[in-house]
């Protein structure tokens, strides 16, 4: 529907995510309108509803996952994408850069991409000034 009223002034996605920082709201206060996903969450969701959704939709949109700090790769990605019907309607990876200083990129990004390969990294969120004393 969302991607339907968009498309009437037409304005259309070439992506969406399945929720930006999943975990996020685990740590939001209860009045704060959000949702947490663990990863086997966003994998049923993407899964049963929302893939169906955008595959039997008129829009070409492609589907991201993640959308969150690459602390959580590659698990986060053997759960979605290992997963024969997620992966299938999952482009790619949509990650945040603000915990890069605590993994390196080898055990995140490059293990995820050995893993899976057929699915794209995409930065999708960042900001200067996320430490205060850097």
């Amino acid at each position: 529907r969302f991607l339907d009223e968009y498309a009437k002034h037409n304005v259309t996605f070439w992506a969406v995510t399945a929720q930006n920082e999943p975990l996020a709201g685990l740590f939001t206060p209860p009045q704060a309108p959000t949702i947490a996903f663990t990863a086997a969450q966003q994998r049923d969701f993407i899964a049963q509803d929302l893939g169906p959704a955008l595959a039997r939709s008129p829009h070409r949109t492609r589907l991201l996952m993640l959308d969150d700090q690459r602390i959580h790769l590659p698990h986060w990605a053997k759960v979605v994408l290992g997963n024969a019907t997620a992966a299938r309607y999952v482009a790619g990876l949509a990650v945040h850069w603000y915990l890069d200083a605590i993994v390196p990129p080898g055990c995140s990004l490059e293990a995820t991409h050995k893993l899976f390969p057929d699915h794209f990294l995409l930065y999708t969120e960042a900001c200067t000034g996320f430490f205060m004393f850097r």
